[in-house]
């Protein structure tokens, strides 16, 4: 109990400081938008005013109002933030701050007009087009940045947003609060004043909103929208897409002037009466989607890290802001690249009239999310109707005041003060589901964020003909700069006839989902940290820890030396009286028996307790370990054989040569790079070289069967790259900065050598130790 009242305590702390933050910026914006009120009022009466007092009034009517209400409310929590103890009391301030709600509603109504009129005295007047195309807005006190440029328009939205926070981080409170603390029930008071007023307001926030109405004569609301990848004519498109009420309309964003008002240019729309979606047998004659191989991608994430790593260096060594822009650019061109051309489950749109039309995703998830917000829809009575071109041209105008997703999702888009995501791994217990009306045969998924889109990362085995499936499965997923969590519960389907045309589209039926964020400090923990996520009616427990990288990948000799996990290679070799470890050879031999066309082998992890019951019996050199192979999951044994190599206490290309690798793959001369490559194989220990050639040989084998399993040489070699060279703790003496750089050159370089003798014609032992020889140098 003291140990959750601690932590409720410290979460609270947590709120409050990150929404005392985002106040002091709000307080910022709302400065420089009374900044020019004074000079204007001071003209207003001279013979050459910019703006008349009317206009004035009009535009910054009760900006002064809500600047005092927030100055004297973060003047208030500031300090008790600061001497934060359990007897703190803080809802008070949030009562009062929600009782003066009144100011904002007066805001709201004259919203509408205020823009207007700036927008008619822009186009009217130079003077203060100039002032309101760039406000200048402070940063916070402890930021490097001094002031940045934001147009009035921008700032004249920040009270309709802020309600919207205000009230997000009153559930926070609440959730971290105790019923019996003396602040619940003024929070909770705060929070109903709230959200009474957000629902009043949201009709009459945007004026155009109400300017369109649907051909019943309703308003039509924008429900839905974000940014998708279209098939277009053969070729990957960027559209947005946006869901109204009773249509669904397709466009992308238009090339304009700076300064001039962005708009979007409408490519199609399908009034939701008309839309359907096929069923897999009717997508036959689809075109075929031409899928990127996984290394271009994963190259070009390598590319996009290295990028990050010196937009950091040159900001930690106060670089010209010039240099940080071109990289920047670079970043957002890459980071593009890889939006567009990494999404492959395809979702079909179809017109009854006539045309289909296909989108690429990168997430089962978001598919699902789109067909159930569009189903939900059509459960209205909905007409069918043709839009005429003002009417097409009226709601296309409104996508740009009514977007919610106003970036494309790539990291260059993301302030510097967002959180850059989590770099590690991610323990996950999915242990238990209920809530299941009938027995199924079930089982989940789990994806995490990374570089702007979503990837599934692992999958728990199918628990059959249940209502209560029992998994307790645990997995490790690799985070890089993830923020998010998404667990999917699906229910096997065994139908053959059901299959679909696209080899990717999961006939699989998605009983529920669900996403939770990723907060470094909760997760950061030592601790498991359980947690439930509902979906659907459907209840999935799991428990979660984090292993930063840098911890991760430390390399720990075993203390006892009888075992075979953390022990020298040479010692094994030697006790076992054999050329490769016993562990190599099982553990290859199961995967190349019944593993070699499983898609993702080596890739997808295995489920850590088995890999862990695994390397207790190899450790014990117990005699069942042949009959466990046998049963165990192919993803297990594979685990094990990673987890061996990645624990040896020094890697299988030795520390010693480490720094020669990284040199010899580095040369451009192929001559120098084969000699050099060559000569350091020669230069390993016996036991090392031999694993090494034993190990090359089987991943080539497993990257022939490619097109059935998806793994090529590159994929293998991004996979055990860092895991044969990553040097031990004591040889990395240079700190790593940034999460991220671990990411970058050192990791690239050591996919590269892998790559190199992956792509190798074959190379024996005796071959190599015969042309000794030529070579004398020392490393």
């Amino acid at each position: 109990g003291e140990r959750d009242a601690g932590k409720g305590l410290e979460m609270r702390k947590l709120v409050l400081s990150g929404f005392l933050a985002s106040e002091e910026i709000y307080i910022n914006q709302l400065e420089a938008l009374l900044l020019p009120m004074k000079p204007l009022k001071a003209t207003a009466t001279t013979s050459q005013p910019v703006l008349t007092l009317q206009q004035i009034e009009t535009i910054f009517y009760k900006i002064q109002d809500i600047y005092e209400i927030h100055k004297e409310f973060y003047d208030s929590l500031c300090p008790k933030v600061q001497q934060w103890d359990s007897n703190v009391t803080m809802g008070h301030l949030f009562q009062k701050l929600a009782s003066q709600l009144g100011v904002y509603k007066a805001f709201v109504d004259n919203y509408k007009i205020a823009l207007e009129t700036a927008e008619k005295c822009s186009q009217s007047n130079y003077q203060f087009q100039k002032i309101s195309e760039e406000l200048k807005v402070k940063g916070p006190k402890d930021s490097k940045e001094s002031h940045t440029s934001v147009t009035m328009e921008a700032l004249l939205y920040k009270p309709i947003d802020r309600v919207t926070r205000s009230t997000l981080v009153l559930h926070d409170l609440l959730k971290h609060t105790p019923a019996d603390h003396p602040d619940y029930p003024l929070l909770q008071d705060a929070l109903r004043i709230s959200q009474n007023f957000l629902s009043s307001i949201n009709e009459d926030i945007d004026p155009r909103r109400t300017a369109v109405t649907t051909p019943k004569g309703e308003t039509r609301q924008l429900v839905k929208d974000g940014f998708l990848v279209e098939l277009s004519e053969g070729s990957r498109k960027l559209r947005h897409v946006f869901l109204f009420t009773d249509v669904l309309l397709c466009a992308k964003l238009k090339k304009t002037a700076v300064g001039k008002h962005q708009q979007y240019d409408c490519k199609w729309y399908v009034p939701l009466a008309d839309l359907v979606f096929p069923s897999p047998e009717e997508s036959e004659h689809c075109p075929q989607v031409h899928v990127i191989p996984d290394h271009e991608l994963e190259d070009m994430k390598m590319k996009i890290s290295a990028i990050k790593s010196e937009v950091q260096k040159e900001k930690a060594n106060k670089g010209q802001s010039r240099a940080i822009e071109r990289l920047k650019k670079k970043m957002f061109e890459n980071e593009f690249w890889l939006l567009l051309n990494s999404p492959a489950i395809p979702f079909r749109i179809h017109n009854r009239n006539g045309k289909s039309y296909l989108f690429l995703l990168s997430s089962d998830y978001e598919r699902s999310e789109w067909r159930e917000a569009i189903q939900k829809l059509q459960k209205k009575d909905l007409q069918a109707f043709v839009l005429s071109s003002v009417e097409l041209q009226v709601l296309t105008g409104s996508c740009f005041k009514l977007r919610t997703v106003h970036n494309i999702p790539v990291t260059s888009n993301k302030d510097d003060d967002e959180s850059p995501g989590l770099y590690g791994f991610l323990h996950v217990i999915v242990h238990s589901a209920k809530g299941f009306k009938q027995s199924a045969n079930l089982y989940c998924t789990l994806e995490v964020d990374s570089f702007g889109y979503f990837v599934s990362k692992a999958k728990t085995r199918v628990f059959r003909d249940t209502t209560e499936p029992q998994w307790n499965e645990e997995f490790e997923i690799e985070l890089e700069g993830s923020q998010s969590l998404r667990i999917l519960c699906y229910e096997k389907c065994y139908d053959k006839t059901k299959l679909n045309k696209d080899n990717n589209e999961i006939v699989d039926k998605i009983m529920g989902k669900g996403q939770i964020q990723l907060d470094p400090q909760a997760v950061q923990t030592k601790n498991w940290h359980m947690d439930v996520i509902e979906m659907n009616g459907i209840k999935v427990e799991f428990s979660m820890k984090f292993t930063s990288r840098d911890m991760s990948l430390k390399r720990t000799p075993s203390k006892k030396q009888t075992g075979v996990f953390g022990v020298k290679i040479s010692v094994v070799t030697k006790r076992e009286r054999s050329k490769v470890p016993y562990i190599v050879r099982q553990c290859i031999e199961e995967v190349e028996k019944r593993g070699i066309e499983e898609v993702g082998i080596y890739r997808i992890s295995g489920v850590a307790t088995d890999i862990q019951a695994l390397k207790a019996v190899f450790d014990a050199n117990n005699k069942d370990i042949l009959v466990m192979l046998s049963d165990m999951d192919i993803n297990a044994i594979a685990g094990t054989l990673k987890l061996y190599f990645r624990e040896l206490p020094e890697p299988l290309l030795t520390d010693r040569l480490y720094p020669a690798f990284m040199e010899g793959i580095a040369l451009s001369d192929p001559a120098a790079k084969e000699n050099c490559m060559m000569h350091l194989l020669r230069s390993l220990p016996d036991p090392n070289l031999i694993t090494f050639l034993f190990l090359l040989e089987h991943l080539k084998r497993v990257a022939e069967k490619e097109p059935i399993n998806k793994m090529s040489l590159h994929n293998l070699a991004t996979v055990f790259g860092p895991t044969l060279l990553r040097p031990s703790e004591g040889e990395s003496k240079v700190h790593l900065t940034l999460a991220s750089d671990i990411w970058s050159h050192d990791v690239m370089a050591q996919v590269q050598v892998l790559l190199y003798y992956l792509q190798h014609p074959p190379i024996s032992f005796t071959e190599l130790k015969r042309n000794t020889l030529y070579f004398s140098t020392d490393v």
